[in-house]
Formats: structure tokens, C-alpha cells, sequence
């Protein structure tokens, strides 16, 4: 697993398929209407959010197009991201479906907490895609437990 923190001159991932996190910072509370799924109650802090980027242009284009604020809206991403910073992009590649079991591993975080069910999870059984840490070093210290779990099971 991978690592680019994000300066929008510099984002510069792979064209080849994988899985990625954006690790996303919301800095006031307020509630996020996100497409038909709800409201969200955003709070400071660090949601992550797991995809796949598995068709043409692979991570260069999916995370590329999650970088930009200015969209149109299609994903419950999008309408997260309109209101949060992109701080780090954690990435693997491969063509294999990894993102639900890494929502497994990041849900079972310790200090991780699903602020809305269903969010980036309409085509699969994951309770959700999205997670919320109060802090950055809370968020940074998942990735190794992400990194281990993952590369343990077979994953990564």
C-alpha cells in the first residue's frame, strides 16, 4: 500500500487499476445532504472513504476526478468532498476488488465510526465505504493495521 498526501500540483497516481482511500478533512459541523442516501452530519475531523478504480484511466482518473471540487455530482463522494480537503491518498494497485474488505478492516479500527450507513456501499453489503476519526494521527495510525490485515489476508 501506497501513500500521496495531496497537493493538487503534485497528485500523481498510477494509470493502472486499484483500490485507493482518500483521506478527506471536514473543519466545521454542519449536515451534508449526500444525493437520495441522506443527511450526514459532518463533523471536524477525518472521514476516510474507500473506492475502486478498476476502469479506464485506472487511479490516474478516478482519484484525479475526486481531487477536483468542481463536479458534477454523482457519487455520495462527490457530494462529501464539495465540503472537505483531500489531505492523503493511501493506494494500492491491482485489478482486485479489495474496497470492501478494506472498509472491513477500517470499520473495525479502533476509534473509527460510520457517520452514515450505505455511503459508497449501493453496490455491495458493507455497511459502509465511509469512516470518521476525530483526528489525523487517529486516521494515520489505521493505516499500518490496514497495511497488516490486508497483506495477512491474502489482499493486497
Amino acid at each position: 500500500m501506497n501513500e500521496k498526501r495531496h497537493n493538487p500540483e503534485t497528485l500523481a497516481l498510477p494509470p493502472q487499476p486499484g483500490t485507493y482511500a482518500l483521506l478527506l478533512e471536514a473543519t466545521a459541523t454542519r449536515e451534508v445532504q449526500i444525493g437520495k442516501l441522506g443527511v450526514l452530519r459532518m463533523l471536524p475531523g477525518i472521514y476516510v472513504y474507500v473506492g475502486s478504480a478498476l476502469g479506464p484511466g485506472g487511479l490516474a482518473a478516478r482519484v484525479g476526478r475526486h481531487a477536483r471540487r468542481e463536479k458534477t455530482r454523482r457519487w455520495h463522494i462527490d457530494y462529501l468532498r464539495a465540503e472537505t480537503r483531500l489531505v492523503a491518498v493511501w493506494f494500492a494497485t491491482g485489478a482486485r476488488h479489495r474496497e470492501c474488505r478494506w472498509s472491513q478492516i477500517l470499520e473495525q479500527a479502533t476509534r473509527a465510526q460510520i457517520p452514515l450507513e450505505g455511503f459508497g456501499a449501493s453496490d455491495c453489503r458493507c455497511r459502509s465505504h465511509l469512516q470518521y476519526f476525530a483526528n489525523l494521527q487517529s486516521a494515520d495510525a489505521v493505516r499500518s493495521q490496514l497495511k497488516c490485515r490486508a497483506i495477512k489476508c491474502g489482499q493486497d
